[in-house]
């Protein structure tokens, strides 16, 4: 058996680094990464994309690393390089979920959950729609390509063996895990602020007319406005969406960027 062109000008090495660091967005991205996907799928895809990435890029000097200790430093660096981009694709989603839970916590779902094949634990069946939805709209506008020129626009950054993990890196991986709660608080601040409206109302209402038992009536009536504000929203939802898988790639340039400071 031959080995493919560009392993055998490379090297076996180089290579496996590249291989290492395509396999590492395919453990947590949206797309890729779900659990529902062949393993084989995902292995043959990013050895696929390896061998098209490494007769792209220039391989640097990698003697330095003369040790089998050395070597494996420099697998988890590439490793943790590809996971990192998965990472910020991931929050965005993250976020979602964290709106469909306040939602449910609303509306009265919040004890209905549905298994997420992704994460392959029990979500509120709000986040559930919104991640569905998030999805389709994020193979619409193309965001799987976006994780792929990302990839191969890291080497342009990030060459092999010159990742650095430094204070820079941390800030950015703070500010958008708290961006997570200001987004899910966005997504679900309409349909919060129309169910707090409905307690007041409902309030005013039990003062005014005791007879009416507020709790019967007002279960069904959470549900139905919560329902018909989410479908009113979707719209809205749909071009904050868009806005926020643009920006992806403007983070991921940021933690590019930042991973290659010396």
């Amino acid at each position: 058996m031959e080995l493919p062109l560009g392993i055998v000008l490379k090297g076996i090495d180089a290579f496996l680094l590249v291989f290492v660091r395509m396999t590492g967005l395919f453990v947590i991205s949206p797309i890729f990464g779900r659990r529902n996907m062949p393993a084989y799928l995902k292995i043959g895809f990013s050895f696929l994309l390896a061998l098209i990435t490494v007769n792209m890029i220039s391989v640097p000097d990698l003697e330095y690393y003369n040790s089998i200790y050395h070597y494996a430093l420099l697998i988890f660096k590439e490793f943790m390089v590809g996971v990192t981009l998965g990472y910020i694709s991931y929050m965005v989603f993250s976020a979602i979920y964290m709106a469909g839970e306040l939602i449910d916590m609303q509306i009265g779902f919040g004890v209905v959950n549905v298994l997420d094949p992704m994460s392959n634990i029990q979500v509120p069946i709000t986040s559930n729609f919104y991640f569905i939805m998030s999805m389709l709209v994020f193979l619409a506008v193309n965001g799987h390509h976006t994780l792929i020129k990302a990839l191969f626009e890291s080497y342009k950054y990030v060459p092999l063996g010159g990742a650095v993990f430094n204070d820079n890196l941390m800030e950015d991986i703070i500010r958008i895990f708290g961006n997570i709660f200001v987004i899910g608080f966005k997504i679900a601040a309409p349909i919060t602020a129309a169910i707090l409206i409905t307690d007041v109302a409902l309030g005013v209402v039990s003062k005014t007319v005791p007879q009416l038992n507020v709790f019967v009536v007002g279960m069904p009536l959470k549900i139905f406005l919560g329902i018909a504000v989410m479908m009113i929203t979707i719209p809205m939802f749909i071009m904050l969406l868009e806005t926020l898988f643009d920006s992806m790639d403007s983070e991921t340039l940021n933690f590019l960027k930042d991973m290659g400071q010396k």
